[in-house]
């Protein structure tokens, strides 16, 4: 009776493996949707007027600007 259970709990345990692999796809699917969604929108307005992005660099501390200037011309 051991014999018998044991493929059978090693087959459900990779069904919790495939279904973990499953739930880990759809939240990395979902994390590049809103990293699509929010590159859209700066795109988006970008287009319409300039937009200036101010970071720090994590390496040196030195401030870094960069300025995006689209090439639409805006809406009225």
């Amino acid at each position: 009776m051991a014999e018998k259970s044991k493929p059978e709990a090693a087959v459900q345990e990779k069904a919790q493996e495939v279904e973990h692999i499953k739930k880990r796809l759809d939240l990395l699917d979902q994390r590049l949707d809103n990293i699509d969604s929010m590159v859209t929108a700066v795109a988006e307005r970008v287009m319409k007027r300039p937009i200036t992005l101010n970071m720090t660099c994590p390496h040196c501390g030195k401030e870094i600007e960069i300025a995006i200037i689209g090439s639409a011309r805006p809406m009225k």
